[in-house]
């Protein structure tokens, strides 16, 4: 019998790609997790009503577009309760303007799935009403049949609210941290306000990533500042850079012994041509980041350049890592950025930009590996194999990760063709398995219009070959993967507190310095005004 305090009738819609083409592979795994879902609604005397129909024509039930999300919103009653269900990668501002004048109660829904992938839609959507300061309630499950799930829906349903436990974050201490590493943090934290550095975004707001956007006033107090540059200008430098220079960077990545996997079809394969287009855009993003002084970049890529050039995945690889090839200003007196990675920032997500310009800055102060990236939350599963008993999570960028994070480095890179329903252009991926390892975690965000850092540790570890490809198998098979064990964080703690689709990383050359890096890096976020929390570790504990 429903709570009399909940109408009988839920409303549900679902936010999609801004691509047809995604979101018609798509749409069967969405109808499926939906039918699910409703089913476990009705199964406690409510009904559904979806908020927008199957579009015959296209091909999908999906809102594809802002202005067809702000025209949804229109004909759904403002203080219904609403569920926002996600089997897939979405675009958070498609449903956000809607979300945010709603007033009845909101859920956000995923299946426990790798495969397209609704967790990271999910949670980039949370991260974003977050930032937005709209209220709701999240819950993911994989059959939407266990007693958990059902017991945590039924309280939304008769409540209209659901709680996760947090016992896993602590707030951050200065006494955390010995006087040694106060000092060093202090320092960098100075030299970043004092100096200033500038973050190189090309082209604000990709995918529809609300929560990856920093606010200027609130970028500005930590010192650093936005040089707003466009991917037209990209293209520009890129079609400048000569075809010897372009064949320069691809014999290097062959000296290196990357293995691409080519072929002549343009419309499915990865072929010689995308490559030596996408080692243009390197030297081009190079050029034209020294001509601005960045410190970082990031480049969009989506959309736009999806449909003039290839995919940027393999660029980012390259800037991230201090082994790379060289890249000399267009006079040829001078390598640009010598000696070490020229930060990027993936998909222009700013927070990851900050985050990667700070780690960048303490694990040089430090003597620890430099190179660090970004990663999709992409999903976790218990290890198949018997290796371990922990829950081992996917983290998989959609492309490339700097090649130092392999065992082998650039010899145990290989190049994929990026699939072809999100890249029309092609392009090669850096994809391979990160080496065993002790790293540092966190992500920055914004709440109440602050900043926020959480942190945390995580241990890299290697797998068997059949449990890797079936993790890959389950996600997306071109890209690059890492197996990663949080410390002290449960999969459903991570996933109630993670307000991003992003994880930053960054190796450490053991437990101890790794610990370190995490606590100087914490204070150094703490000096630059931001609320910072520990999750999962407790350093304060004797």
């Amino acid at each position: 019998m429903a709570d009399e305090t909940m109408p009988q009738t839920i409303t549900l819609i679902a936010s999609g790609d801004l691509r047809d083409s995604a979101n018609q592979v798509c749409w069967e795994a969405q109808k499926e997790m939906e039918s699910r879902l409703i089913a476990a609604i009705e199964s406690f005397g409510h009904q559904v009503s979806r908020g927008h129909e199957f579009d015959e024509a296209r091909g999908h039930g999906f809102i594809r577009s802002q202005r067809q999300g702000m025209d949804v919103f229109r004909t759904i009653d403002p203080n219904a309760p609403l569920i926002v269900a996600e089997a897939v990668w979405q675009y958070s501002h498609h449903v956000l303007a809607g979300l945010m004048t709603h007033r009845g109660p909101i859920l956000t829904v995923a299946n426990w799935s790798g495969q397209w992938p609704g967790l990271v839609g999910l949670l980039n959507l949370n991260g974003s009403l977050t930032k937005a300061g709209v209220q709701y309630s999240s819950l993911w499950s994989e059959e939407f049949s266990d007693a958990l799930f059902l017991g945590k829906l039924k309280s939304w349903l008769d409540t209209g609210s659901v709680s996760h436990e947090m016992d896993h974050v602590t707030p951050f201490e200065i006494t955390s941290c010995d006087a040694n590493a106060r000092a060093k943090a202090l320092e960098i934290a100075d030299t970043i306000q004092r100096e200033k550095a500038i973050l190189g975004v090309f082209d604000e707001g990709c995918m529809g990533m609300f929560n990856a956007i920093i606010p200027d006033h609130l970028l500005h107090a930590t010192g650093v500042f936005k040089e707003r540059l466009s991917q037209s200008a990209l293209y520009h430098e890129s079609q400048q850079v000569s075809d010897e220079e372009a064949q320069a960077v691809r014999d290097w990545l062959n000296q290196a012994g990357m293995k691409f996997h080519t072929g002549p079809n343009h419309e499915t394969d990865l072929t010689d041509a995308q490559i030596l287009g996408q080692c243009r855009v390197y030297i081009a993003a190079m050029r034209i980041a020294d001509d601005f002084g960045c410190d970082a970049i990031g480049i969009q890529y989506q959309q736009g350049l999806k449909d003039l050039l290839p995919a940027s995945d393999l660029v980012e690889g390259m800037l991230n890592d201090s082994v790379r090839p060289p890249v000399f200003s267009r006079d040829g007196s001078r390598e640009l950025y010598a000696g070490g990675p020229l930060t990027h920032f993936n998909e222009v997500d700013e927070c990851a930009g900050l985050d990667g310009l700070i780690t960048n800055r303490v694990h040089k102060a430090l003597g620890q590996p430099v190179e660090n990236t970004l990663h999709d939350l992409r999903w976790s599963d218990r290890d198949a194999s018997g290796t371990t008993e922990e829950e081992v999570w996917v983290l998989e960028i959609s492309g490339a990760v700097p090649a130092s994070h392999f065992q082998n480095g650039w010899a145990d890179a290989e190049g994929f063709r990026q699939p072809p329903m999100y890249f029309p252009s092609g392009g090669s991926t850096v994809r391979g398995v990160s080496k065993p390892g002790e790293v540092v975690w966190s992500r920055i965000f914004v709440a109440d219009d602050r900043l926020h850092m959480d942190l945390g540790r995580a241990t890299a570890i290697e797998l068997p070959a059949e449990e890797t490809q079936r993790r890959w198998d389950s996600t997306t098979p071109q890209w690059p993967i890492m197996h990663a064990v949080l410390h002290g964080v449960s999969r459903d703690e991570m996933m109630a507190r993670h307000k991003a689709n992003h994880i930053q990383v960054a190796y450490a050359n053991s437990a101890e310095e790794a610990d370190l890096a995490m606590k100087t890096k914490a204070s150094v976020a703490d000096q630059l005004g931001m609320i910072v929390s520990y999750c999962g570790v407790r350093p304060d504990a004797p």
